[in-house]
C-alpha cells in the first residue's frame, strides 16, 4: 500500500490524474444496456433475414433512440455528483483469467466517456433517422441498419471499456463494421477495392495498437486504465515513450493520420450516412480518443507526445491542402475531415493544456461535419446521385433547407465568430502558439485553407452559374431528411456553449488533469482576430479564383503540379505503393520462389532421387530365370575374381 502511494505522489507531480473510480449503481447499472441496444437491433436484424424487412429500420432507429435517452439520463445523474465521485466501474463478468492475466469485461463511465455516449448515441441517432429516406428505395436497407447497429455498438464499447482489452474489442469491432458499410453497395468494383483497402490499412495500425497491449501487460501486469494510471510513473521512460508510439500507430490508422490517412478519401464509397458515421461520431474519432485515454502514457512519454504533435501537424496541411483541389463533394469534406481530425490530435498531443479543447473540437465537429455530410446527401438526392460539384451551381434557391443548414456547418468549420467551430478550433491554434510558435503557425496556415476550400465547395454548389444537365430536376429532401439537418445546424451554431466559463476544461480535468494557466506571448484578442484574418483571406481568394469566375464543367487539365498533386491525395497511394506495398509484394515473391526452389526442392529432390533410383532398379526385376541365372553366375564370376585378387 505504501508503494502504491508514493506512486500516486509521483502521478500528481507529473500532472497525471489518479483514477479511482468507484462501483456504479442505481440508474448506472443500466451502462450495459447502452451498448447492449444497438448490438442487439444488429443482431434481431441480420438472423430475423427478409421477415424484418417490413419494420428493420424502424428498430434500427428505435436502439440509438434508448441508448441515447440511457446516456442522456446518466449524464444528468453525473452532472449532479461531486467531482471526485464522477468515476464509475460496472463489472460484468470476468473476460479471461490466464495466468498473471486477469481481465474484465469492465465498463468506465465518467466525465470523457459521458461526453462521447451523447455523441456516438445522439448524432448516431440522427444518422439512423435521416438514413430511413435516404435508404427508402434500398432493397437490402434493413441490412445496412443492422450494419450501423453493429458500428454504434462497437463504438460505444471502444469508449465504455474500462482496460485496453476492452477497448481492442471494440476497436476492432469499428474496423469489422467499417469494411462492411464501406463495401455495402458491393456490386460497385470500387466500393469493394475501398472497404479492402480501409480494412487492411487499419491492420496495420492495429499491429502498432495490439503490441502497445502486449508492451502494457509485460510493464505493469495489467491493461487496466484504473491500475496502470496508478503505476506508470514507476515505469522509465524508454518504455513509456515505445508505448506511446505504438498508441500513436493505431491512432493514425484509425483516425487517418499521416501515413496511415489513404483510406479515408475512398471511403466515401460507402453510403452518405456511412460517411457522416465514420467522419463525425465514431471511426476517426476513435483515435483522439485513445490518445486522451491514455494521457497518463503520453504525460510520461515526451518522445512520443512531440510524435503526435508532429503527425498531427503534418496531418492538418495535408488534409487541407487535398480538399482544395476535389471536386467531388464528399472526398472535399473527407479531406477536410482528415485536417480537423489533426486538430483534435494536436490539442491531444499538445498535453494537459490541449486535451479538453481536442475532445471540445472533437463534439463542435462531430455536429458540424455530421450536419455537412448530411447536406451533401441531401444535395445528391436532388441531383440523382451526382457528386462532383462542377455540375451542382446555383442550388441556393432549389434546396433552401438543405442550403440554410449546410451554411450553418459552413460557418462553423471556418471559425465565424460566434460559431462553434470558432471556439474550439481557435482554443486549439491559441494553445498551440503559446506550446510551438512554429506548431501554432501552421494550425494558423491551416485554418485559413480551410476557409479557401469551404468557401470553393460553398461556391461551386449553391452559387455560380446552374451547370446541371436539363433532365436533372433538383428538388429539396423529404422531412425524414431535413429533419437532422435542421437540429446539426443548431448545435453547429450553439456549441461553443460547452466552454462558457470553461466548463468542458473543468468537466475533464478529473480525467485529464488541470493545466496551469500560461499566458500567451501576445493578447489572446489578438491571437483572435489574426486567425479571423486568416480565415478571411482564404475566403476572399476563393472569391477571386472560383466566385467570380465560370466554372468548367470538366477540371481543366493544364494545372500546377501542386493542383495535380492535391488531386491525386499529395500521391499517397503512390508513396504507399513505393515504400511497403511494392516492396512487401517483391519480398513476399522472393519467399514464394525460395520457398519452392530451396524448401519444396529439397523435399521434392530427395523424393525424386528415391523414385529414379526405384525406377532403375525396378528395371533389373524382368521375371525371366535365365536372367537370373545369368546374375547369379556374373556375381559367383565376381566374387572368385575378388578372392584370387586378394590372394595375389
Amino acid at each position: 500500500m505504501s508503494a502504491l502511494s508514493s506512486l500516486t505522489a509521483a502521478a500528481a507531480e507529473t500532472h497525471v490524474p489518479v483514477v479511482a473510480p468507484i462501483e456504479a449503481d442505481g440508474a448506472f447499472s443500466l451502462l450495459w444496456l447502452i451498448i447492449v441496444l444497438p448490438l442487439a437491433g444488429a443482431a434481431i436484424l441480420l438472423l430475423g433475414g427478409k421477415r424484418t424487412d417490413a419494420w428493420g429500420h424502424l428498430l434500427g432507429t428505435a436502439t440509438i433512440l434508448g441508448s441515447f435517452a440511457i446516456s442522456t439520463v446518466l449524464f444528468v445523474q453525473l452532472l449532479g455528483r461531486d467531482e471526485e465521485d464522477r468515476q464509475l466501474v460496472q463489472h460484468l463478468y470476468t473476460w479471461f483469467d490466464t495466468g498473471h492475466l486477469d481481465v474484465g469485461m469492465d465498463l468506465l463511465y465518467d466525465p470523457l466517456s459521458a461526453l462521447f455516449l451523447l455523441l456516438i448515441t445522439g448524432v448516431g441517432s440522427l444518422i439512423h433517422i435521416y438514413s430511413i429516406g435516404y435508404m427508402a428505395h434500398d432493397p437490402r436497407r434493413r441490412r445496412f441498419f443492422a450494419y450501423l447497429n453493429l458500428f454504434v455498438a462497437a463504438m460505444l464499447m471502444l469508449v465504455l471499456a474500462e482496460n485496453y482489452v476492452g477497448l481492442f474489442l471494440g476497436w476492432e469491432g469499428v474496423g469489422l463494421a467499417s469494411y462492411l458499410l464501406i463495401g455495402f453497395w458491393q456490386h460497385k468494383p470500387s466500393a469493394a477495392a475501398a472497404a479492402k483497402k480501409a480494412f487492411v490499412i487499419n491492420r496495420v495500425g492495429d499491429m502498432g495498437m495490439g503490441l502497445a497491449i502486449f508492451l502494457l501487460f509485460v510493464t505493469f501486469g495489467s491493461t487496466s486504465f484504473t491500475v496502470i494510471s496508478h503505476l506508470a510513473p514507476g515505469a522509465g521512460e524508454a518504455t513509456m515513450n515505445w508505448i506511446g508510439v505504438l498508441l500513436l500507430v493505431g491512432a493514425c490508422g484509425k483516425s487517418a493520420q499521416v501515413p496511415l490517412q489513404a483510406w479515408l478519401l475512398d471511403a466515401m464509397e460507402g453510403p452518405t450516412p456511412v460517411s457522416a458515421l465514420i467522419h463525425a461520431a465514431t471511426m476517426v474519432t476513435a483515435g483522439v480518443y485513445l490518445i486522451t485515454r491514455s494521457n497518463f502514457v503520453f504525460e510520461l512519454a515526451p518522445h512520443a507526445q512531440t510524435a503526435v504533435v508532429v503527425v498531427a501537424t503534418v496531418t492538418i496541411l495535408w488534409g487541407a491542402i487535398i480538399s482544395c483541389a476535389k471536386d467531388d463533394i464528399k472526398k472535399a469534406l473527407a479531406g477536410s475531415t482528415m485536417s480537423q481530425i489533426g486538430y483534435m490530435m494536436l490539442g491531444a498531443g499538445l498535453g494537459v493544456a490541449g486535451y479538453a479543447f481536442a475532445i471540445f473540437h472533437l463534439l463542435t465537429h462531430g455536429f458540424f461535419k455530421a450536419n455537412m455530410f448530411l447536406g451533401a446527401g441531401s444535395v445528391m438526392h436532388a441531383m440523382d446521385d451526382e457528386v462532383d460539384m462542377r455540375h451542382y451551381g446555383a442550388l441556393n434557391k432549389m434546396l433552401p433547407v438543405t442550403f440554410l443548414t449546410f451554411a450553418m456547418g459552413y460557418l462553423a468549420i471556418i471559425g465565424f465568430p460566434g460559431f462553434s467551430g470558432f471556439w474550439s478550433k481557435d482554443k486549439i491554434i491559441e494553445t498551440a502558439l503559446i506550446e510551438s510558435p512554429v506548431v501554432g503557425l501552421c494550425a494558423l496556415l491551416g485554418a485559413g485553407v480551410t476557409g479557401f476550400y469551404m468557401t470553393r465547395l460553398m461556391l461551386m454548389t449553391f452559387f455560380t452559374d446552374k451547370r446541371w444537365k436539363d433532365d436533372v430536376h433538383p428538388h429539396e429532401s423529404p422531412a425524414v431528411m431535413t429533419f437532422p439537418l435542421i437540429v446539426l445546424a443548431a448545435l453547429s451554431v450553439l456549441g461553443g456553449i460547452l466552454l462558457a466559463g470553461d466548463w468542458i476544461v473543468d468537466w475533464l480535468s478529473p480525467v485529464v488533469g488541470h493545466a496551469e494557466h500560461h499566458e500567451p506571448p501576445i493578447p489572446v484578442i489578438v491571437i483572435t482576430l489574426i486567425t479571423v484574418a486568416v480565415v478571411a483571406v482564404g475566403v476572399a481568394l476563393a472569391w477571386f479564383l472560383v466566385g467570380r469566375r465560370e466554372v468548367p464543367r470538366e477540371a481543366p487539365a493544364d494545372v500546377s503540379f501542386v493542383t495535380r498533386a492535391a488531386r491525386a491525395d499529395l500521391y499517397g497511394d503512390a508513396i504507399n505503393e513505393g515504400l511497403v506495398v511494392g516492396p512487401g509484394r517483391h519480398t513476399v515473391t522472393a519467399l514464394t520462389a525460395a520457398d519452392d526452389r530451396v524448401v519444396d526442392g529439397a523435399f521434392s529432390g530427395g523424393a525424386t532421387t528415391i523414385s529414379g533410383v526405384g525406377t532403375g532398379l525396378r528395371r533389373l526385376q524382368t521375371g525371366f530365370v535365365r536372367s537370373y541365372a545369368l546374375s547369379v553366375f556374373a556375381g559367383a564370376v565376381l566374387l572368385v575374381l575378388t578372392i584370387v585378387v586378394v590372394n595375389l
